[in-house]
């Protein structure tokens, strides 16, 4: 049963284009929603057991070498959460239908490539997949033709060509390790060989290429080109997961099969972690452009969430993996709302809006919500993973970043403010007197993630013992 989480949406690719006609084109995108919501189903209500059972369909004769832990299933969960509102945000910004129809195959490919980068069980097909989901990106980044965005595509190919280097390096080193890419093998050989200056490298090596593919400084400087000139909804899809399932996670995957590389390791996610967090936050004070400010914060909450995986220890993890999962939905929501003003507007300079609070009070009052979140105020969802990514520096001794990441959260409210201040209060901007709310379908996800936002939040002890605190069984 869990090779469908890729092979349903290769398949409908393939169904879609042999039967490509003017209907197919239309339902494209509503089908692909329909995938993700099945996939938030199947990983709510059905258990792990049940999902892990490869025989139940296809026999013993046809198996991946995949499954399902309590990662995984946090991972596909923000992956259903984060393409399905990509795809509604892009049913309703493309005009051209054969656009949307691309859109809609290419997302699908990624939404395959991802769900195998977190299910799959030895590095090569971490590797295969890994791939998948750049290619996909690649196209997706370029999909408008334009100068901007093939330049910036082919700036992302190259940094990610870059990344693929560092990651074959690190897998060639694993491989001469342990004689096998399974995870179970390297972990084995890890364990026999702790301390071993072979194994630290090809850690180094796999995190440059997870750093390059996560945005973390200093591999970031594709991840503003790349949202400001690629359509929303991609950017929804590329900072709302893409840049933790080709980065983040598979660090996180890597670190606990390892042991974690010892103390050299941990210093340099804590260092990469802290300059990324500051580097992410400055740069976004200086922005006007929405979605480069939104890019830059990307950035910085990536570095949080690599400074808590730096302390190494299980709070960390949680807090880490909260992050992300937060991250997930309030910076898709934020890009929702970009979208929508965008719409509306014409632009997304935010020195020519103003006002946009009485124009537009959904939009403008789940952009709040997420604001809030993103910078940590109680008792939204930001607030809690971030606490624990502070205690959880303060409990292992690294006042310092503790320090860093308390003061940063303050910057991230600063710039998040500023947004506020000039789209959405003050006087209406000339030309903006007769601007309206956004339509139903611009709307109604930024409704779902700042209720989703406000949930996690309110019900955080449910959450964190459903959902994140299972996750310290990957290190056992």
């Amino acid at each position: 049963m869990i090779a469908l989480f890729i092979l349903i949406p290769l398949v409908s690719v393939l169904i879609l284009n042999l039967c490509h006609c003017d209907f197919v084109k239309k339902i494209a995108c509503w089908f692909g929603m329909l995938l993700t919501l099945v996939q938030i189903y199947f990983v709510l209500f059905v258990p792990i057991d049940i999902l892990n059972n490869q025989s139940a369909l296809f026999g013993t004769n046809f198996a991946f070498n995949l499954t399902i832990d309590s990662l995984s299933k946090l991972m596909l969960l923000a992956i259903g959460i984060v393409v399905f509102s990509a795809i509604m945000i892009g049913q309703f910004t493309y005009h051209d239908e054969d656009q949307k129809f691309n859109f809609a195959n290419l997302i699908m490919l990624t939404l395959a490539g991802m769900n195998g980068v977190v299910m799959v069980t030895d590095i090569f097909s971490l590797y295969v997949f890994i791939e998948i989901v750049a290619v996909s990106s690649f196209i997706l980044i370029s999909i408008y033709k334009d100068k901007a965005a093939l330049e910036s595509a082919f700036k992302y190919i190259v940094l990610s060509v870059t990344a693929t280097l560092f990651i074959l390096l690190s897998i060639s080193i694993f491989m001469l390790i342990s004689g096998d890419t399974s995870f179970i093998a390297i972990n084995n050989a890890t364990k026999n060989s702790a301390g071993s200056l072979k194994i630290t490298i090809a850690i180094c090596l796999f995190i440059c290429g997870a750093f390059t593919k996560g945005g973390l400084v200093p591999f970031h400087s594709w991840l503003p080109d790349a949202h400001s000139s690629a359509p929303t909804s991609i950017s929804i899809l590329l900072s709302g997961i893409v840049i933790k399932v080709s980065g983040i996670y598979p660090l996180i995957r890597i670190l606990s099969i390892t042991g974690g590389g010892g103390d050299q390791v941990k210093n340099i996610l804590l260092f990469i972690g802290a300059v990324s967090i500051v580097v992410g936050a400055l740069a976004a004070l200086g922005q006007s452009d929405i979605k480069r400010m939104l890019a830059f914060s990307s950035v910085s909450q990536m570095g949080y969430i690599v400074l808590s995986l730096g302390t190494g220890t299980v709070l960390g993890l949680a807090g880490a993996v909260f992050h992300m999962l937060n991250h997930a939905i309030f910076k898709s929501q934020l890009f929702a709302n970009s979208a929508a003003v965008e719409k509306q507007t014409g632009t997304r300079n935010m020195d020519k809006l103003g006002g946009l609070a009485t124009k537009m009070p959904i939009t403008g009052g789940s952009s709040i919500v997420a604001m809030l979140s993103i910078s940590g105020i109680p008792p939204l969802s930001g607030f809690w993973s971030k606490l624990l990514i502070i205690i959880a520096l303060w409990q292992s001794a690294h006042y310092s970043y503790a320090f860093i990441a308390v003061i940063s959260s303050v910057i991230t409210l600063a710039y998040f403010l500023s947004l506020q201040r000039k789209v959405f209060f003050g006087k209406v901007a000339p030309g903006l007197e007769n601007v309206k709310e956004a339509k139903l379908g611009l709307v109604l996800p930024v409704i779902i993630l700042a209720l989703l936002t406000i949930f996690i939040g309110i019900f955080f002890p449910l959450v964190l013992n459903k959902l994140i605190l299972p996750i310290e069984s990957i290190l056992k």
